[in-house]
């Protein structure tokens, strides 16, 4: 496959992509810092909120003393646009394993005031120092290998509700899951798929905080339209994933009240569970 040695040839690499271009801040003074958000990562008109949690992830990696986020919890208070951004971090606690910080996104609204967009409490560590010794019933999903999964460049037509983001990823869907882009969705809330950045970059821990909030809704498959806006995001980073393509798996088992909880399960290729996420979100009933 001369297309898929040529693409190996000239993947990025972490620390120079295009994620980690877009995701990067610019110090200002202590706690706070510039970026201006990428359009490359919006979904409709509005900013991925993985993406913005990579952002805020990062910011807070250069303000605490330890590397790695290993909880982080995000509430989503206005939907966030491509431009000028401030984020501002506070610590909260330093500790020899763990610190903890908060942090908060900011824009401006037509008068120039600052608008709040998210704000997140995450705790960071070191994962390259967690014991290796793994008690767990959890099993990876099973997803039809690759060539047998379907992305946005399959359809015969764009995808409702993509935009900007599907070009900034490598994302083959599951067929089983894939029911509400052929018309007939199966009622289940289940989305699967393997999942990666376009260029080729390797996973590290703050794209896996992009990775539980890139697949399609699972509530296509409920059967239901539109755009499903987070409301509050946790992840927790359980480890650094091994090279190669992820495994996403994503859950609902209740909507009550125009609201879901959607579950999410990252695996890499040593068959490792990476990160774990559950987020509430809106969902549009009509």
């Amino acid at each position: 496959m001369p297309e898929a040695a040529s693409a190996r040839a000239t993947r990025a690499v972490i620390g120079d992509s295009e994620f980690d271009r877009d995701t990067a801040v610019t110090r200002r003074a202590p706690g706070v810092y510039d970026i201006d958000l990428s359009a490359g990562w919006t979904i409709i008109n509005a900013v991925n909120g993985g993406y913005l949690l990579a952002v805020l992830g990062r910011a807070l990696a250069d303000t605490l003393p330890h590397p790695d986020p290993f909880t982080i919890s995000a509430h989503y208070l206005t939907a966030s646009h491509p431009g000028p951004a401030v984020v501002r971090t506070q610590t909260v606690r330093t500790g020899r394993s763990l610190s903890t910080g908060q942090a908060s996104l900011y824009q401006y609204d037509d008068e120039g005031n600052e608008v709040e967009r998210i704000r997140v409490l995450a705790s960071y560590g070191d994962l390259t120092t967690l014991p290796d010794d793994v008690r767990t019933t959890a099993t990876p999903p099973a997803i039809p290998p690759l060539d047998q999964c379907f992305g946005p460049a399959d359809a015969p037509a764009p995808v409702e509700g993509s935009s900007a983001i599907a070009d900034r990823l490598m994302l083959k869907l599951d067929p089983a899951t894939l029911g509400w882009a052929l018309g007939a969705p199966s009622g289940k809330g289940e989305m699967r798929a393997w999942f990666g950045l376009a260029d080729g970059r390797d996973a590290d821990p703050l794209s896996l905080l992009l990775a539980v909030d890139a697949l399609p809704p699972t509530a296509f498959e409920l059967g239901l339209k539109g755009w499903v806006p987070t409301v509050e995001l946790t992840v927790h980073v359980r480890r650094r994933p091994a090279p190669g393509p992820l495994r996403v798996s994503i859950t609902t088992r209740n909507l009550a009240g125009g609201f879901l909880e959607e579950d999410a399960e990252v695996w890499d290729t040593d068959n490792h569970l990476v990160a774990q996420s559950r987020q509430l979100a809106r969902a549009r009933l009509t």
